[in-house]
């Protein structure tokens, strides 16, 4: 089985390949870095001859509002129009949990844009939507930061560990696609503001966090399940306290 993995060198996509290659499969890393670009096409076509599996892991090099939308739009039309010439089987795609529910936010938006061109495409596809990344808390932290202080929304909050992902981004391109989604996240769900404030805890960053109603996320407004799923989902095995202390370590 060949697996194609767009978007193969970055922080998901190449654990997804060195899964897949490990457990016995053909696992390419495709990616504007191996010659391989979604949105221009470039190399894509030659990538995907002889593809069983698309796994779709891509992230637009801009959050500017028509930037990333036009870049999840055409890179998903492209791909679909490969994959049907090359008669791919299944595309797996990843996604965010509640990027339907939070119009504010473009990459959301963009991100639900992706999804509706997957479904249109003709490839049989599973699209996993994953809460945000435990490895992303850093980088929330400091978007909230203003004069020193943390602003963080009081929405709930449910990180998943980035080698939880790519274990069950890797399952999922194995299994029959489910022309449909599935969510996961992480073990711990909390305030928002108590995660972050555990991260910054560890990493002995003493900046203060306070939970603010006014606070956006990436410029939307965080109600309190925005961010987690709220029916059924796959659970991460990494818990929030098992990562920081590999994040220490590491």
């Amino acid at each position: 089985m060949k697996i194609v993995v767009i978007g193969g060198s970055g922080l998901i996509g190449s654990r997804v390949v060195t899964l897949l290659n490990e457990a016995g499969y053909e696992a390419l890393a495709a990616s504007p870095r191996t010659g391989v670009n979604a949105v221009t096409g470039e190399g894509l076509s030659d990538a995907l001859t002889g593809a069983d599996v698309v796994v779709d892991v891509t992230n637009a090099p801009s959050w500017e509002p028509q930037a990333v939308l036009d870049f999840f739009r055409t890179s998903a039309r492209n791909l679909g129009k490969a994959e049907v010439a090359a008669a791919v089987r299944h595309h797996v795609a990843l996604s965010i949990v509640g990027c339907d529910r939070t119009p504010e936010n473009a990459y959301f938006v963009a991100k639900v844009a992706q999804e509706e061109v997957i479904e249109a495409a003709g490839v049989p596809y599973t699209i996993v939507r994953a809460t945000q990344f435990m490895e992303f808390i850093g980088g929330i932290a400091d978007f909230g930061t203003n004069d020193g202080t943390v602003r963080i929304g009081d929405g709930l909050f449910q990180p998943i560990a980035a080698d939880d992902i790519a274990a069950i981004l890797a399952q999922t391109a194995l299994a029959a696609p489910l022309n449909g989604r599935v969510d996961i996240a992480g073990p711990d769900r909390a305030p928002f503001a108590e995660i972050v404030t555990r991260y910054l805890k560890s990493v002995g960053d003493a900046r203060p966090v306070v939970t603010d109603r006014d606070a956006r996320y990436y410029g939307g407004r965080v109600e309190e399940q925005s961010l987690v799923p709220l029916g059924d989902a796959r659970i991460g095995r990494v818990s929030l306290d098992q990562w920081l202390a590999q994040a220490k370590k590491g």
